[in-house]
């Protein structure tokens, strides 16, 4: 079992968590709502396979109102009606900043959600993306553990 990053080097995660605050406060005042960061978080988690931040950011998305539905579709978004245009230009953000490099269906994304989404709420997405993709190889070196929860998301003991 490798060490906790986080419970091993405190300063670097006190600093990477004043990080992540400072980013949340920051895109918010930009207009990215707390809904579209959590759309991105949970995306960015499932292509990285991270257990432990798919299952903080998914019940972070319901508790921003998210519904059930259209996270157990995330997946497979760009097949589906149920999300707006601009859930779908943060999902396609989220997907262009893990997937890298960057290739040209991806900057023709990049260029389509900006249009959409105004330079403001776009870099906000961006910075938002960069964050959970740090702390999803954060939870994945340190090998997390996903606790066992019930029905209404407490922990089971």
């Amino acid at each position: 079992m490798r060490p906790y990053l986080d419970k091993a080097i405190p300063d670097a995660w006190k600093a990477a968590s004043e990080y992540s605050d400072a980013v949340a406060r920051a895109t918010a005042a930009r207009g990215l709502t707390t809904a579209e960061a959590e759309f991105i978080k949970v995306r960015a988690s499932q292509i990285n396979a991270c257990a432990f931040c798919l299952d903080l950011h998914a019940r972070e998305a319901r508790g921003a109102g998210i519904t059930q539905q259209k996270l157990d579709a995330l997946p497979a978004w760009r097949e589906s009606d149920l999300y707006t245009e601009r859930e779908k230009a943060v999902l396609a953000i989220a997907e262009a900043a893990t997937r890298m490099p960057l290739g040209e269906e991806a900057k023709a994304d990049l260029a389509a959600a900006r249009g959409l989404l105004g330079d403001d709420v776009f870099a906000a997405a961006e910075w938002v993306a960069l964050t959970i993709n740090m702390f999803n190889r954060l939870s994945i070196l340190s090998e997390h553990p996903v606790r066992p929860r019930d029905a209404e998301g407490n922990l089971i003991r």
